[in-house]
């Protein structure tokens, strides 16, 4: 069954994009009217984020999030038949800053968000550094799914380790020059030990791991933005988001990254992942010793 899944997908795969983002769009009205998948949650998060404006404006926030979602599926599965110039030739990437330090001889992390669309961004980024690229992820529970996303995410050589067992798996690379990147607003697994802050005006857990990880080894962090001028198309760009994480205060690279996240979102609102539950944990005074907010902590 899976070989008859996977055939059937890279047959389509085939068609030329301009007929994929067609079938995009019909899948669109039933994801969005029809099945009306996770929209609850995605209305629920943007009047969360964006009290300010109308109704109306997050609607057609969420209509183009649906868009860019199925878009970014449908360009996954793309992946299956798409030549590494067809990539090149639609996501472009400054990436002088990670050259830069590249320059200096030291490894580096990279912090991003989920923006569309990051799996196309992984792939293109490997032809234009020299460093190990390796991306800490959590693995899909559906073993056929699984077993796809990672053979196209490794496709190009990049390294993909297990948040549940990234220690053990990332120990191998330790010695060579790497770019880990990660994506850092993943909902953290223990809020109790997560860093807490403000996050479109409310108190919101944060996955501590990636600061600590860079300032325990001293090293420098890049912040990725991913942009799309026009469908199909996208951009991104890499900038210093610090030089040695051992030097900042503890709790003020995280700050940082989130407000710069929370910029990048502001800017493009339709291209971050409104359908995960962002908010679901709530503050409670126990996590006190957490808060690295430039606030007074809440109470």
């Amino acid at each position: 069954m899976n070989y008859i899944s996977y055939g059937a997908l890279y047959l389509l795969s085939l068609l030329p994009m301009r007929l994929l983002y067609l079938l995009s769009d019909g899948i669109y009205g039933l994801v969005y009217y029809g099945f009306r998948y996770r929209k609850k949650v995605v209305m629920s998060n943007l009047l969360l984020a964006f009290p300010e404006k109308t109704e109306a404006e997050r609607v057609r926030i969420a209509k183009k999030f649906y868009h860019n979602f199925l878009d970014s599926f449908i360009e996954v599965v793309k992946l299956l038949s798409a030549s590494d110039e067809l990539l090149k030739k639609r996501f472009t990437i400054d990436a002088t800053a990670l050259n830069e330090l590249y320059a200096t001889g030291r490894s580096c992390q990279i912090h991003l968000g989920h923006t569309f669309n990051w799996e196309w961004g992984q792939l293109v980024l490997t032809g234009l550094t020299d460093y190990k690229i390796m991306v800490v992820y959590m693995p899909i529970k559906n073993n056929f799914f699984e077993k796809l996303f990672y053979r196209l995410r490794t496709r190009s050589g990049n390294v993909f380790l297990p948040a549940s067992n990234m220690r053990e798996a990332i120990g191998p690379y330790l010695q060579s020059r790497y770019a880990l990147a990660l994506v850092a607003d993943q909902n953290p697994g223990n809020v109790q030990t997560a860093y807490w802050l403000d996050f479109f005006n409310h108190p919101t857990p944060f996955v501590s791991g990636p600061e600590k990880g860079a300032r325990s080894c001293s090293l420098p962090v890049v912040f990725a933005c991913i942009e799309k001028p026009k469908r199909g198309h996208y951009h991104a760009t890499l900038k210093l988001g610090c030089e040695d994480a051992s030097q900042l205060a503890e709790g003020e690279l995280t700050r940082n990254y989130v407000g710069y996240l929370e910029s990048v979102i502001r800017r493009n609102p339709d291209m971050w992942l409104w359908s995960h539950r962002r908010w679901k944990h709530a503050w409670k005074p126990a996590y006190s010793p957490q808060w690295i907010g430039e606030k007074d902590r809440p109470e």
